[in-house]
């Protein structure tokens, strides 16, 4: 058991580290990335609502399954960024982003009608967080997990954390928030 938890946060990290390089040599992110707590915090419940749409999903359209929730990730920071005191106590943030449109339109959704993107913007920010998702799942496949396994459903959610995670930082960067040193000048 605890062998399996050591491999599962072996994989969350590598995970993480190709994320944040790949969005890093992208432009999408600073080399200093940026934090959330509050968002960060929603995850259990976000993760809840969501695996049994993204499990289902997973069988056909894995890429979908995986890009959707960096999608969420990049929603959570805008309610943050816009009215977090409002936004902070709802319950159905996946729920009600995934009944606007249905599922499959997820991304649009949340590009055009939430964030605002239209052409050239939204498609762009479509085929980052479709690169970032075929990564993951090329590092999942990489793993050489038995499919239906406690290992692979603890590597599928890992996955998804992760994604989660930089869907917001992205969103993050995006909105203005850089994570920079502070040039203090000396009292001379």
């Amino acid at each position: 058991m605890e062998e399996a938890k050591e491999a599962v946060s072996k994989f969350e990290d590598k995970v993480r580290k190709d994320l944040t390089d790949f969005l890093i040599s992208k432009g999408a992110l600073d080399e200093h990335v940026p934090e959330c707590p509050d968002v960060e915090e929603k995850w259990p419940l976000i993760a809840r609502s969501y695996v049994a749409d993204g499990a289902r999903e997973f069988q056909g359209y894995p890429v979908v399954s995986l890009g959707w929730i960096m999608f969420v990730g990049m929603a959570m920071a805008y309610y943050w960024d816009t009215d977090w005191e409002k936004n902070a106590s709802r319950t159905d943030y996946y729920t009600a982003l995934r009944d606007k449109r249905g599922y499959d339109q997820l991304d649009e959704t949340v590009t055009q009608d939430l964030l605002g993107y239209s052409g050239e913007g939204a498609e762009k920010v479509t085929d980052l967080v479709a690169e970032c998702a075929s990564r993951v799942f090329s590092l999942l496949n990489h793993e050489h997990i038995e499919p239906g396994t406690e290992a692979a459903f603890g590597a599928w959610l890992a996955a998804l954390h992760q994604l989660y995670l930089a869907g917001m930082a992205m969103e993050l960067n995006a909105l203005g928030y850089h994570m920079t040193a502070a040039q203090i000048p000396s009292p001379n």
